[in-house]
């Protein structure tokens, strides 16, 4: 069974649409969604998790179809933590987890009260007054803190400082220790999404460009630095996409099995893979 599946979902929103998307998420894995703002990321959590009705297509979450009546309980297994953290704000840390155990049948008090102090979270001091880290931080201690198969996470670690964020990396690679759990992770630091994920889905435009293996990317995909001329010598069908650094040198992104054996090529990161596949989607 496969955590998520997304199969020809389309939904036209006036001038911009998801197009055609399909995506499946294998179960105990994390998948990173990655796309420049307005690329469709947001939607697509919207539409996997039944918040938006797609125009057509199909969405099924844990094994099942999101329109189905058995989808309202497998709600109780994913944990969800969107852009902006939504409680009321004259609630406390303590009320919240009071609210949430009369919400989930597998509400863990104890998990949640360690997730608080993990995070250096006051129990008593109002919502309201919570930064946007604090506020984050506490919507990822929820998230965890029932027992969910599944984490649908849209910008989670955005506002966290660098020491808090790895910790949250860390944890959220805990929680995939168990066979049955996944993760679909949406972010713009793409540094973290190379670190953590096992899969790499790249929306641009309301489409979804590739979803692939994010070593199987890297062993790929090749940045070559040297003069035009030498990058002449591939075939075009090899250069993804090419810049000009001023000074008659040339970067750009080759498809390895493309180049010619021994041609010499460094390591991409996954922001270059992404940075040049958009500037050749646009020069196409």
């Amino acid at each position: 069974m496969n955590a998520i599946e997304l199969s020809h979902i389309h939904k036209s929103f006036g001038a911009f649409s998801i197009s055609d998307l399909c995506l499946t998420v294998p179960t105990g894995t994390i998948c990173g969604l990655v796309g420049e703002n307005g690329a469709g990321k947001s939607t697509t959590i919207r539409l996997m998790m039944n918040a938006l009705r797609p125009d057509s297509g199909e969405a099924r979450i844990l094994g099942v179809d999101v329109n189905a009546p058995e989808f309202q309980a497998v709600k109780e297994d994913v944990g969800v933590v969107l852009d902006e953290a939504y409680f009321p704000e004259v609630l406390d840390a303590a009320q919240v987890g009071r609210i949430m155990a009369g919400t989930y049948r597998r509400w863990d008090d104890g998990l949640y009260k360690s997730y608080l102090r993990r995070f250096e979270l006051p129990e008593k001091k109002p919502f309201k007054d919570y930064s946007r880290g604090m506020r984050m931080k506490l919507a990822i201690a929820v998230a965890l803190s029932h027992s969910p198969k599944l984490l649908v996470l849209d910008e989670a670690t955005a506002g966290l400082d660098p020491i808090i964020r790895d910790e949250v990396l860390n944890i959220f690679n805990e929680f995939t220790r168990e066979e049955d759990h996944s993760i679909l992770i949406s972010s713009h630091i793409l540094s973290d999404l190379e670190k953590l994920c096992d899969y790499i889905a790249f929306l641009h435009q309301g489409r979804l460009l590739f979803c692939d293996e994010k070593d199987q990317l890297l062993e790929a995909y090749g940045i070559f630095t040297d003069s035009a001329e030498q990058l002449e010598c591939l075939l075009p069908e090899a250069v993804v996409s090419r810049e000009e650094n001023g000074y008659g040198g040339v970067r750009a992104l080759i498809r390895r099995d493309l180049a010619p054996a021994g041609f010499q090529l460094d390591r991409p990161t996954i922001e270059d893979i992404i940075l040049f596949t958009v500037k050749g989607a646009k020069e196409a």
